[in-house]
């Protein structure tokens, strides 16, 4: 399998080379070729565990890395989650909530992150070189992206936050991993700045290439591959368990790269209904799925902090498949959106975007009253991103097949909004174990040429 750029300027290349290019060096983001059709498997997938059903979807994907290497590397991966399952679906009033919470940093991100940093790990090993990683994170991805790699041999990791946008414990689980290959900064700014940052520093090439820069954020392909997996393991348990024949999704985002994953998973076969996408204050994808308008505008900071965003770094890579993978005519776009803040694509017959995509969105007022609801019907505590999620699979969901709202945090991490919804706390030992832990980091101010100036001096 071989993979190409969004923007249509680069060589094919192979999925190692994919893995450690992060960004494709025409500013675009890498897809495969092709997306194999995987209904003729369906049927032999079904009951197979996490792991089994992993190894299945990534070897079509991985094609350079040999079988064994390949089913080693995701079960070292998942054996750091909590649950057997790795990621259970469970029945809470009339929805199924996908727990996505069970890894080392309780969010969905290690899910991909443990992945990614031993797929590092492995190509650095047999090719040899340094990788240095640098990151930006609205606040799940940092601690996800560290503890995929802290100690790791040949690898540091320098990771962008906007200060004081991050939940407390989101940044005392960055800050608090004391590794010498890990690095983090606190930029003065919104996490679009950092995202900015990270994006402009990867298009220059040759500074990428001489202090041999690698990404972490969901601009990586394994990322949004590994991501792939829960949606078909999920799938087929709900089916299972209610005998429907399709299932419908709604995903809580702000950086589009999770439910890109649900995307390319209908796109590949598994039978989805409907992709719900829920967003906070901060709606610039709910409303384009509404309008076929894609603006920008201010970045209003909320309880769910993880989707504060403004400019979606995975969008592109639907936009490509919406534009019929006409990479000239999406490169027109993107840079029409790089100065004007804004495009547009025209509506559907049904007055749709695409038919596929439900999008609603969820305030603060939503999302406490949410979690407070749940917490009283049924015993179940939401973290702020996942009510939202629930919040608009409320509103938009059908009732002609199961509705599977994915979490993407564990309601510890949140302590002051779930206090504020339930008026208690909710604890966890991994967090707990915080409460007391040394920090290291770096503020930094809100500019390009400083975070390259502090790469070049820790490198």
């Amino acid at each position: 399998m071989n993979y190409i750029s969004t923007r249509g300027q680069m060589a094919p290349m192979g999925f190692q080379d994919a893995v450690m290019t992060g960004l494709a060096p025409d500013g675009g983001l890498l897809l495969p070729e092709t997306l194999p059709n995987v209904s003729d498997q369906l049927d032999r997938w079904k009951d197979l565990s996490y792991t089994e059903l992993a190894y299945e979807l990534m070897r079509l994907f991985a094609t350079d890395i040999p079988a064994e290497e390949l089913r080693q590397l995701i079960n070292d991966s998942y054996a750091t989650f909590e649950h057997p399952e790795v990621v259970p679906s469970v029945k809470v009033g009339d929805l199924y909530i996908l727990e996505l919470f069970h890894g080392p940093t309780l969010a969905f991100k290690d899910v991909a992150l443990q992945f990614l940093g031993n797929l590092f790990a492995y190509i650095l090993e047999r090719r040899g070189g340094k990788l240095n990683i640098l990151g930006a994170t609205s606040g799940d991805t940092g601690s996800a992206a560290i503890h995929g790699v802290r100690g790791k041999p040949n690898i540091n990791i320098f990771v962008m936050h906007p200060a004081g946008r991050t939940s407390p414990l989101q940044e005392k689980q960055m800050t608090s991993v004391l590794d010498p290959n890990v690095f983090n900064l606190a930029v003065d700014g919104t996490f679009d700045d950092c995202q900015s940052i990270m994006k402009t520093t990867f298009a220059d090439v040759p500074f990428k290439t001489e202090h041999s820069l690698g990404s972490v954020n969901s601009v990586n392909w394994a990322r949004v591959l590994a991501q792939t997996v829960y949606y078909f393991y999920s799938a087929f348990r709900v089916m299972k368990e209610t005998g429907a024949e399709s299932v419908q999704f709604s995903v809580p985002t702000g950086n589009f790269g999770d439910i890109l994953a649900g995307y390319l998973a209908q796109r590949m076969g598994l039978p989805i209904r409907k992709l719900i996408l829920a967003t906070n204050e901060n709606d610039i994808l709910s409303r384009f799925f509404n309008s076929g308008v894609y603006g920008k505008a201010d970045v209003v900071p909320t309880i769910s902090p993880s989707m504060d965003i403004q400019v979606a770094s995975n969008f592109e890579r639907y936009l490509y498949y919406l534009v019929g993978q006409d990479a000239a005519r999406l490169s027109s776009m993107m840079s029409g959106f790089a100065e004007l803040g804004e495009l547009a694509v025209e509506l559907n017959a049904d007055g749709q975007v695409d038919d596929l995509f439900a999008a609603g969105r969820g305030d603060t007022e939503n999302t406490l009253a949410v979690i407070k609801r749940y917490h009283a019907e049924h015993g179940y505590v939401l973290d702020p991103h996942t009510a939202v999620g629930v919040f608009v699979a409320e509103e938009l969901a059908s009732s002609d097949a199961p509705t599977i709202c994915l979490a993407t945090a564990h309601p510890a991490k949140f302590t002051q909004a779930i206090v504020d919804a339930i008026g208690e706390e909710v604890h966890h030992p991994t967090l707990d174990a915080l409460a007391d832990a040394p920090t290291r980091c770096d503020s930094i101010e809100n500019d390009v040429d400083a975070v390259k100036q502090y790469l070049v001096k820790h490198i």
